[in-house]
């Protein structure tokens, strides 16, 4: 196993703890034995526990990278987004719970806090962008935060994604 494929399998398994028994379970030994290193070389690729949870956040946020591609419209790109964000968190109830316990810690732990608004940051700025073109003269940020919080909140209950985005796009009026 290369050095990059056991940084890897670390953060996946940082994740997959994360996942299973939450923030607080997160247990650097544990790590290191399910990604199959000893627990010393662990600190090898990451000096502090921050140092992987960061690296978790990244893995998770990247998720998230590749759902909001350029559709025929702005208003058709956030609806593409929102449809892809509903299918996401009913197929993927791991990756929402990672992202609750690393949202839930950041109220507690400025160097989480840090990490995660550097993370989300991205996203805020891509949908400012297609907000502001699909809904000219509203508060793109306030849109933009509205989404979010959104998508936060309704991972808490999966199978209502789909009718909750549907209803966002109501309420936000994206019709083309």
């Amino acid at each position: 196993m290369n050095s990059g494929s056991r940084q890897q399998a670390l953060v996946e398994a940082a994740f997959n703890c994360i996942a299973a028994r939450g923030f607080e379970g997160l247990r650097l030994r544990e790590v290191a034995k399910e990604a199959g290193i000893d627990h010393s070389t662990l600190h090898h690729y990451f000096p502090t526990k921050e140092d992987l949870v960061a690296a978790v956040v990244e893995h998770a946020t990247r998720q998230f990278w590749k759902t909001m591609p350029p559709q025929p419209s702005a208003a058709a790109t956030v609806r593409y987004h929102l449809a892809v964000l509903a299918d996401m968190i009913r197929a993927r109830p791991e990756l929402f719970a990672v992202l609750r316990e690393l949202d839930l810690r950041a109220a507690r732990d400025a160097r989480i806090a840090e990490v995660v608004t550097r993370s989300e940051r991205g996203w805020h700025e891509a949908l400012r962008g297609v907000l502001a073109e699909a809904l000219p003269g509203a508060d793109v940020a306030a849109t933009a935060d509205l989404v979010i919080s959104v998508a936060r909140g309704v991972s808490l209950a999966p199978d209502q994604a789909p009718a909750v985005f549907a209803q966002l796009e109501v309420l936000l009026d994206l019709t083309d």
